[in-house]
């Protein structure tokens, strides 16, 4: 089996779209003058003919991915989250979502992990945003494998797809046999007394944080959440039952992301303690990325310290 490395999904969103460029010869990439960071360069350098730079002008680049889709192309557009979610939200909400197009957008960049670019870049509110649009499906990778497969999944789905990447490498949870569904969460290790619901690269620190109460005699069961939109509902009912206890990690705000989407679940259906880790209501500040996690409470320790207060709140 060969080695799997250490590296930021963004890298991994690049690779995968040069992948799967043979299978679809339809496919378009577009880009708001970003392709080093995106890492959509990596498919421009195999098919030039079938990338586009749109220019800093993001809602431009929406309107250029629908037109596109439109024609029977298959497109994914990219930009930084705070420009594809924030800049152009309404170009998102109106001509990708209330149509239902099968535009991609794919947001690079996102979540306090971009570190010295500080709050402007730093966004912690767009998976909020694309939950408010109807039909918007949201992927969020834990790791370089899932976020291939995220690019694979999103390549097969019909209908509007949000897909999230960081900038920050991150070490691989997968092997090179995973396999994503869509709306379908992975129990990653079983337990009874808490369940960490996590996402994206707070998946790695959940797993983390569950060897350290394992230290303390505390069995938590650990579930990754890649599709935030469509939530796997049913799995996540199924734990709260058996747990008891819930917390959740996110590197986005607490207000609207994972944690809200769990929350609003459970309250309806199987109330449960349910505390979150994630952005508290305030903005981002410029430093190294893990100087960042820490100092905003994103660390397995947090983790582990929700966990026992949740257990506590049975």
């Amino acid at each position: 089996m060969a080695e799997i490395k250490k590296q930021a999904t963004r890298e991994s969103y690049g690779e995968a779209l040069a992948e799967i460029g043979a299978k679809y010869d339809n496919l378009i990439v577009l880009d708001a003058d970003l392709s080093g960071a995106t890492k959509t360069g990596t498919f421009k350098k195999q098919y030039p003919e079938r990338f586009f730079n749109c220019g800093i002008a993001e809602q431009n680049l929406i309107g250029v991915a629908t037109g596109l889709t439109l024609a029977g192309k298959l497109v994914f557009c990219s930009s930084f989250a705070m420009f594809a979610a924030g800049r152009a939200f309404e170009q998102v909400r109106n001509a990708v979502g209330y149509p239902h197009n099968n535009v991609k957008i794919a947001a690079t960049h996102a979540g306090l992990s971009v570190g010295e670019d500080g709050a402007t870049h730093q966004c912690n509110e767009d998976i909020a945003l694309m939950r408010t649009i109807p039909g918007m499906t949201i992927l969020n990778p834990a790791d370089p494998v899932e976020a291939k497969e995220c690019v694979r999944a999103a390549a097969e789905f019909e209908g509007p797809v949000y897909l999230r990447f960081g900038r920050m490498a991150v070490e691989p949870i997968f092997d090179e046999n995973y396999k994503m569904e869509i709306g379908k969460g992975v129990t990653l290790q079983d337990g009874s007394d808490v369940t960490i619901v996590a996402t994206g690269l707070m998946v790695g620190m959940a797993l983390t944080a569950a060897e350290q109460l394992k230290a303390e005699g505390i069995s938590a069961r650990v579930i990754n959440i890649h599709t935030i939109k469509p939530l796997d509902a049913d799995l996540i009912i199924k734990a709260a039952k058996e747990t008891g206890a819930i917390v959740t990690a996110e590197e986005h705000s607490i207000i609207g992301g994972l944690g809200g989407a769990v929350t609003e679940c459970l309250a309806e259906t199987c109330p449960v303690p349910v505390l979150r880790v994630g952005v508290e209501d305030k903005f981002g500040t410029s430093a190294p990325a893990m100087e960042v996690l820490k100092a905003y409470g994103l660390t397995p320790e947090n983790i582990a310290e929700k966990a026992k207060k949740a257990i506590a709140l049975k």
